[in-house]
């Protein structure tokens, strides 16, 4: 009897603990700042997001990761560069990292989605910045 009642109460509490889960972020996201469309896909037992086209090019701007802190990456283009990479899922949020291309820094990083538009948080230490991304049609 007693497994009968523990089985039950499992069923009864799966669907609270799908609730839990953070909805999918997968699928093509333009940046804030409508310079890019950032695909995010799933890379192995994780996801990933990569620049999939550049919406804004500036002829005065770099083509290339040229602040990456490794030199010899330096030359990959930034078109087809993993921006965010190891997200899993954390509480109500993807947890994993962010890239920025133009400092070369890696990010601590949160992504939820929020209305119609996907909440990126980069963070160093205790402070975070927000951005939000709005999917693209």
């Amino acid at each position: 009897m007693r497994n009968v009642m523990l089985v039950a109460a499992l069923f009864a509490a799966g669907p609270a603990l799908a609730a839990d889960q953070p909805a999918p972020v997968t699928g093509h996201w333009i940046t804030q700042d409508g310079k890019a469309l950032v695909e995010i896909t799933a890379c192995g037992t994780s996801l990933c997001g990569k620049v999939a086209k550049i919406l804004d090019p500036d002829p005065k701007r770099p083509t290339t990761d040229i602040h990456n802190p490794d030199p010899a990456k330096r030359n990959q283009p930034l078109l087809g560069l993993t921006i965010l990479s190891g997200f899993a899922v954390s509480g109500e949020y993807w947890k994993g990292q962010i890239y920025d291309p133009k400092s070369g820094s890696t990010y601590r990083s949160y992504l939820k989605i929020d209305g119609a538009q996907l909440k990126v948080q980069g963070c160093v230490g205790p402070f975070c910045q927000t951005q939000h991304w709005r999917r693209a049609n």
